[in-house]
C-alpha cells in the first residue's frame, strides 16, 4: 500500500497517509468528505484516469486507512497533510477537488502555502466559505444542527450513521436515489474513522471561517452543488462561495442531494473533465444549470 508521511502528532507518533495513485497525466487530487475516505471517491477514479489524467486520492487523518492520531483535526493541520502529499509525489499544475469538508482543505492550504503547486480548484457540495450561522453569516446553519450531529455521534455513532447517509444520498419513503447496498458500502467506510476524528472533524468543519482563504484563490474555480443538498445546503455552501470567487464557473445540479459525486457522478466526472481540459483563460466564465 502507498503512505505519505505527514510529520509527527503530538505525541511524538509519525503520520502517514494512505492514498491511490492512478493513472498518467495532469495531476488531479480528490480530498474526500466527511465522514468517509478515499473510497467514497470510487466513481471518479474509475473514470477520470481513462481520460489522459493522473488521479490522486488520499485518505484524511484518523479515517480510512491513515493514521489514527488522538489529536490534529484541524484545518490548520488539514492543510499541512495536503501540502505533505503534493511535496512528497512532487506534483506540479495540479487541479485540486474538495467534496464537501474537502473544499475547506483547498481553502485553507491555498491562503496558507499561497497556492503552490495548484493550477486549479473544485469546490464540489462544499463547506465553504463558512457553515455556522452567526450574527454576520446569517445564511449558515444554526449550531442546534451541529450539536445534534455530536450528540448523536456520541451516543450511538452507527446508528446515526445510518440516519445521516440517508441524508446525505437524499434517500426518503418515495425517493431510492441510491441502492442500500451503497448505503451499508459508505456506512461501512465511515465506521472506518476513529469516533474521535469523527467528532472532531464536526466541530472543524461547522466552525472554521474559510471567507478569507478564499480571497487568496486566484486560480480558475469550478463550484458545484446540488439544490436539494440538505447537509451542506446551497444557500450556505455553493451560493456563497460563488459571491466570494465572482470569477468561478458556478454549477448548479437541480435536485441532487449532498452525495452528488455518486448520484450524479456521469454528469460530474464530464464536469470535472472539461474543467480539467479546459485552458485557464476560458475557465473563468460564471455559468448554472
Amino acid at each position: 500500500m502507498n503512505f505519505i508521511k505527514a510529520g509527527t502528532d503530538s505525541q511524538g507518533h509519525p503520520v502517514e497517509l494512505f492514498y491511490q495513485d492512478l493513472g498518467q497525466g495532469s495531476p488531479v487530487v480528490l480530498i474526500h468528505g466527511w465522514p468517509l475516505d478515499s473510497q467514497s471517491w470510487e466513481h471518479q477514479l474509475l473514470e477520470l484516469p481513462q481520460h489522459g489524467l493522473r488521479v490522486i486520492a488520499y485518505d484524511r487523518r484518523g479515517f480510512g486507512k491513515s493514521s489514527k492520531p488522538w489529536d490534529g483535526y484541524d484545518y490548520d493541520t488539514f492543510a499541512s497533510d495536503l501540502k505533505a502529499v503534493l511535496d512528497e509525489l512532487d506534483l506540479q499544475d495540479v487541479t485540486l477537488v474538495g467534496f464537501s469538508m474537502g473544499g475547506g482543505e483547498i481553502a485553507r492550504y491555498m491562503s496558507r502555502y499561497n497556492g503552490a503547486r495548484v493550477s486549479k480548484v473544485a469546490f464540489v457540495s462544499a463547506v465553504t466559505p463558512f457553515m455556522l450561522k452567526t450574527d454576520d453569516n446569517p445564511s449558515g446553519v444554526d449550531k442546534s444542527v451541529f450539536d445534534e450531529m455530536i450528540e448523536g455521534v456520541k451516543k450511538d455513532r452507527a446508528d446515526f450513521l445510518t440516519s445521516f447517509g440517508k441524508q446525505f444520498f437524499g434517500v426518503g419513503l418515495l425517493d431510492h436515489s441510491v441502492s442500500q447496498a451503497t448505503l451499508d458500502w459508505m456506512q461501512s467506510i465511515a465506521l472506518q474513522a476513529t469516533p474521535k476524528a469523527t467528532l472532531d472533524c464536526i466541530y472543524a468543519f461547522a466552525s472554521t471561517d474559510f471567507r478569507q482563504d478564499l480571497a487568496s484563490v486566484k486560480v480558475p474555480a469550478l463550484i458545484i452543488h446540488g439544490t436539494s443538498d440538505k447537509i451542506v445546503p446551497i444557500e450556505s455552501g455553493g451560493e456563497q462561495t460563488a459571491q466570494l470567487l465572482p470569477q468561478a464557473q458556478y454549477l448548479e445540479y437541480d435536485g441532487a442531494p449532498h452525495g452528488l459525486n455518486v448520484t450524479e457522478k456521469d454528469r460530474l466526472n464530464q464536469d470535472l473533465l472539461a474543467f480539467v481540459g479546459q485552458p485557464a483563460s476560458t475557465t473563468t466564465a460564471s455559468s448554472a444549470y
